[in-house]
Parts: C-alpha cells; structure tokens; sequence
C-alpha cells in the first residue's frame, strides 16, 4: 500500500479527471481556475476531454498551463478535484497518499464510504464544509441551481404531454395557479419556492426553523406564504399540492422523511414531486435516485423526479459557479498542506470525512454506523 500523505506538506500536483458518473458533464476546474494555480507554481494535470461536457476544450486548458494527460495519470496527482462522488471503477485510484477534494454525501453512498476507508483515502467533501455561522459555502452555488431548476423541472413534468396534470403553473385570468409546497427553506428551498412564486404559482414554504422564515421575510414576493413547519401542516398540504419540492438538509447525514408514502398515495394523479434531498438519500419516502436520461418514475399516480446531479443538467452554468468557491480552498489546500491549511480556513475541519481509515465527520459516521474520530487527530 501507498505510504500515507503528509499532509503538513504543499502537494506539487493536482489532478482532474474526467467526470463518469451518468449523464454528469460538469468539471472541477476551468482554464482561469487552471491559470490561478499554474501561476503559483503547481502542477495542473487535466484528463483529455474533462471539459467537453461543459463547453471547454483542451486547448483551453492548455492555454492555460496544464498537462493534458490520462485518467490514470490525473488520479495518481497528490490533491484529486472532482464534481461528484467516485463511482465503482474509480476506486481502485484510491490510495492512502491521495487527499480527494470533491462532493462525497457519503450517507447516501455508503459503498463510496467503505472504499475510502479501506484505502485509507483522505477524502475532504465539498458539502460537509461549513462556516462558523452553519452556512455551507461549497454547497451553496449547487443548491442555488438546483432550487432554480426544481421549480422549472417541476413547472415542466405538470404538463400533459409530460405526464403531468395538464396544469399550467402559474393559472390565468380566472384559473387558480398550481399549488407548490417547499419542505424546507434553506438555499435550495428558498430558491424553489423564489422561481415558482416569481411564475405566479400559489407557494407554501415550510420550515421548522421560525428565525430562517423570518430572514426570509423581506425577499418574500407574489403569491408565497411562509409556514412553521409540523406533521399535521405537511399531512394537510401535500396531499392538495401539485408540487411537491423536497429541499431539506442534514449536513454529512441522511436526510430525514418528511413525506410518508401514505401522503403520496393521496396526491392527485399528474402531481409532480421533485425530490432534491436525494443525494441524501431523499425526504421523500417513494423517491428513487434517477438520471438526467431517465429522470421521471411514477409511484401511485405521482410523477417523481429525483436527479442526484440536478445542476449537472446545466454544465457550464454550475462548472463556473462551483469553480468560483472551491478554487480558494484548492489554492490554500495545495499550497500549503492540509494540515496548514486548516489554520487559515477552519472550515475545512468540517469538510475532512475520511483519513487514514478513519471517519472524521460525526455526521458521516452516524449515517456510516461507525466511530467518529476528531478532524485534529486524523491531520496528526
């Protein structure tokens, strides 16, 4: 086996593969990212073709200072950037002299979990990095888009041809609007529940937080309500709704149910659920992760949409926006060391899921059901 990372030391290599989970075109870095870190003197090793899904040819990257170079070559780099999650026959590119810095949701990918264990991976997730005030930097961009999309995809699936129930989200003259229900009103909700508002749709944003509703307040616009949360409101709510968008988050863990598949069983044929949870496993008892490809299966008469890449439908939109706050951390992480760059950026203690066969992210270890060891002892 590989000897372990030092991880005190500054890594003389980052490496980009090419992106092979299903139907996901997005990549880790663009040529500007690629320029940043060329001109403070590291190596930038981009696998041919890593951008074409996203709009970006080679020669661009070229331009800009990488290698251009095989998958293998990209994953034997020190410091590995990705969009999502290894798939299967990645990982025998795991080894214990690799810090992976990418989108992990090890809980509703446990397989993905074991394999960075077993090889000893330091693996620091994109979404588990958090500010001291809870915001999730890395994860917001992609929860802005995927809110944005949620609203649109489910705007879509409500028309007939689609599926849906022939319901025009936003009504006419004398025609009642759909009616949308938002479970959960952080950055993917909010942006649900901002785009379908702003389509003249009746919205009903939940939330069990009284404080988030309120910040909410001021930014409210059209036909929106905000509500506190509970089991009854969702048993009265969803069952009316033509829209359901399920936007709830539990940092490093299992998103919880908030849809029973009783309720399912009551919405009206043609209803539409958008099930945005489902890279963490999904909020929504009978939803299913599928694919841009295939990304609708109907349960009950319900059309249900649970996409685990939703912003990969827009590459080149997310590839610059998940760029623009994960070059920050690439460059103090890669300059640096991880162990030095925790002291500039302490959020990234939080982000550290896996090292040295160890789990450091009490979140990921509860959905794991294994032992959590502190992000400190893991660097050591």
């Amino acid at each position: 086996m590989a000897a372990s990372p030092n991880l005190t030391a500054p890594m003389a290599s980052i490496g980009v593969p090419t992106e092979i989970k299903r139907d996901e075109r997005r990549v880790a870095l663009t040529p500007d990212g690629v320029r940043e870190l060329v001109g403070q003197g590291m190596e930038v090793r981009v696998q041919a073709g890593a951008g074409l899904g996203a709009g970006i040819d080679d020669r661009d990257f070229a331009e800009a200072g990488a290698r251009l170079v095989s998958r293998e070559e990209a994953w034997a780099a020190h410091l590995v950037v990705k969009v999502k999650e290894p798939q299967p026959e990645e990982f025998t590119y795991l080894r214990a002299d690799l810090v992976l810095f990418t989108y992990l949701h090890l809980a509703a990918y446990p397989d993905v979990g074991r394999a960075l264990l077993e090889a000893d991976t330091t693996a620091v997730a994109y979404e588990t990095v958090q500010l001291e005030d809870g915001s999730l930097p890395l994860l917001a961009p992609m929860s802005e888009i995927a809110g944005r999309l949620a609203a649109q995809v489910g705007a879509h699936l409500l028309e007939r041809p689609h599926g849906g129930r022939g319901v025009l989200i936003g009504g006419c003259t004398g025609v009642r609007p759909a009616r949308v229900v938002v479970l959960g009103a952080g950055t993917v909700g909010w942006n649900a529940a901002r785009i379908a508002a702003a389509m003249d749709a009746e919205v009903f944003l939940l939330d069990r937080s009284p404080q988030r509703l309120r910040e909410r307040e001021g930014e409210r616009r059209g036909r929106l309500v905000s509500l506190v949360s509970s089991r009854s409101l969702v048993e009265r709510l969803v069952p009316a709704a033509d829209l359901v968008i399920g936007a709830v988050l539990t940092p490093g863990g299992r998103a919880p149910t908030l849809v029973e598949e009783t309720l399912v069983e009551r919405m009206k044929p043609g209803s539409v659920i958008v099930d945005v949870a489902i890279d963490q496993g999904g909020c929504i008892a009978t939803s299913r992760e599928t694919t841009h490809t295939d990304p609708v299966h109907t349960l009950h008469g319900v059309l249900h949409y649970a996409v685990g890449n939703m912003p990969g439908a827009v590459p080149f939109t997310s590839t610059e926006a998940l760029v623009s706050v994960t070059l920050p951390y690439i460059l103090v992480m890669a300059g640096r060391g991880l162990a030095e760059a925790v002291t500039d950026r302490p959020e990234l203690l939080s982000g550290l899921n896996t090292a040295a066969g160890a789990v450091c992210h009490p979140g990921v270890a509860r959905a794991l059901g294994v032992a959590t060891r502190h992000p400190m002892a893991c660097l050591r």
